[in-house]
């Protein structure tokens, strides 16, 4: 089989473009989708168990980040602190817009937490409606666990409410001058202060492990493609194998018209 083909510089390109792309699928793409596919299993399975599973009191998953214990429900005892409050923009509950309120809740001899009170819909396209005042004095509140969002930007001030973009408690003790713990808890219905209850996440399994299978048949249909049209240029009387034919100028071909006219013979093309 002649071989030499494979070091043009137009096959190289083509050899390298398929297998990067090919890689991509096997080692970044295709991982990637299995991951989030586990991610949802377990978010499936904390919901479930939180559902299932009585309050236990806050103080018990205090000594662990927040994301180790998603959707689990507690309990707080403490004081709501008005005064840190701030709307996070910009969101979207069951397929519409709105705001969801976040309040710093100070525990009975324990830290201050920010509480996710709910969500309210926008007035006239963007602005945040009138809030309900929170309870005064000492509450306990049922809520679950949340880990905070990764959005540092800083809060803004708009039509007399203070805003973020994401629910970082950093982002709202900057705001605030308050000191609050990393992550949050997001009130269930019913609760002492809460707006709009936020529902649940869906419990399917979403696209991604059908994803990651395509990315997978994608590489791997990349890969044939390469080697059936490799072993096909290979082989006796393959495209790329074959002879190129020299053009001939137009001057050329003018100069054999103009012989042919006088009488003599054309040269051989």
């Amino acid at each position: 089989m002649r071989l030499r083909f494979l070091l043009r510089p137009g096959w190289l390109a083509l050899t390298l473009a398929v297998w990067v792309f090919a890689g991509a699928c096997f080692t970044l793409l295709a991982p990637w989708q299995f991951s989030r596919d586990r991610e949802r299993e377990a978010q499936n399975d904390a919901v479930t168990a939180s559902v299932r599973a009585d309050p236990v009191p806050v103080e018990s998953v205090l000594d662990q980040p927040n994301a180790a214990n998603e959707w689990r429900l507690v309990s707080l005892t403490g004081r709501y602190l008005p005064e840190g409050q701030a709307v996070a923009r910009l969101r979207t509950v069951q397929g519409e817009a709105a705001s969801e309120v976040l309040t710093p809740f100070a525990l009975a001899g324990g830290p201050t937490v920010l509480v996710d009170r709910g969500y309210v819909r926008p007035v006239n396209g963007l602005k945040v409606p009138d809030l309900k005042p929170v309870p005064e004095g000492t509450v306990t509140i049922i809520a679950r666990v949340r880990a905070g969002e990764s959005d540092d930007r800083d809060a803004i001030e708009r039509d007399g409410h203070r805003e973020v973009y994401a629910i970082n408690p950093a982002v709202v003790a900057r705001a605030t001058g308050i000191d609050l713990r990393p992550g949050y808890f997001e009130l269930t219905e019913g609760q002492p202060g809460v707006e709009g209850a936020l529902p649940l996440p869906r419990l399917d399994a979403g696209p991604f492990f059908s994803y990651a299978l395509q990315w997978i048949a994608f590489g791997a249909m990349a890969l044939a493609g390469w080697l059936y049209f490799t072993v096909r240029e290979a082989r006796p009387g393959g495209a790329l194998n074959e002879p190129r034919v020299k053009r001939k100028s137009v001057a050329e071909l003018l100069a054999e018209d103009e012989r042919a006219e006088d009488g003599a013979a054309p040269a051989p093309r």
